[in-house]
């Protein structure tokens, strides 16, 4: 943990940040998103967590390893509840809550995320000079630094954005200030994504959400959910584990 710096009592940020990762195997891909979230340099205090979503027993001793060996924690929700994966409504709940007690703002970055060690601290910097901010995002590039999902709009966007619609939670921090006035519980259990909802939800409550463009992340697209790859090697598979199967309910 680095050490903290003093924030005033009007900063929209908190006394300090949680970030999460929730997974459910690919594992060679969240170790690296895992590397990249500690080797952050931020500028107060902060605590990353990582929840497991029912990974194999194989992944999950895997993750258990990393997190002895790392120092980061890690939560198995298999401990938790007997609801099969995803259970991102649930973890977004628990964090919500810790995050409350902890007086912190909440970092989202996917498994299939690497992140630059500054990353956090412009996000928290841009989002604490802003006191009407909900959420803060990055861009997301490929591998070859094409911008990718889900910013294929703003492709030619420069500098701090304010976003119309929703931001992707690939790599996002909600502000303490929004996080006090969210009500997850709202959220439909139906569904298993939520960045939707909550973007919608910020606006509701008089906030905004900001795209910072020049901060830009290595996402692949996919890489925590393979079984979407379908979509360009097998529509047919892909329509049935989307349609028939109920997957990926936004």
């Amino acid at each position: 943990m680095p050490n903290a710096a003093k924030l005033s009592p009007e900063s929209n940020i908190g006394k300090c940040l949680h970030i999460i990762t929730p997974v459910k195997d690919s594992i060679e891909l969240t170790l690296r998103t895992v590397r990249s979230v500690l080797d952050s340099k931020i500028g107060i205090p902060f605590t990353y967590t990582v929840y497991n979503d029912f990974s194999t027993p194989e992944n999950t001793a895997l993750l258990e390893k990393a997190a002895a060996e790392l120092g980061f924690a890690l939560v198995n929700l298999s401990d938790v509840t007997d609801t099969p994966s995803p259970n991102y409504r649930l973890t977004l709940r628990m964090t919500l809550r810790k995050a409350l007690e902890a007086e912190a703002s909440l970092a989202i970055v996917e498994s299939d995320v690497v992140i630059g060690e500054k990353i956090m601290q412009k996000l928290l910097e841009g989002a604490s000079a802003r006191p009407d901010c909900a959420l803060a995002a990055a861009i997301t590039i490929d591998e070859a630094g094409e911008v990718n999902y889900p910013y294929e709009s703003k492709r030619e966007c420069t500098g701090v954005v304010e976003a119309d619609g929703h931001l992707s939670f690939c790599c996002t921090l909600l502000t303490h200030a929004f996080l006090k006035k969210a009500d997850f519980d709202e959220l439909n259990a139906e569904k298993q994504w939520f960045d939707v909802p909550i973007s919608h939800m910020a606006l509701r409550e008089n906030f905004r959400n900001y795209l910072f463009c020049d901060l830009r992340v290595l996402h692949r697209p996919h890489g925590s959910r393979p079984w979407k790859m379908l979509k360009y090697s097998n529509r047919l598979k892909y329509y049935l584990y989307k349609f028939l199967k109920g997957r990926d309910k936004i």
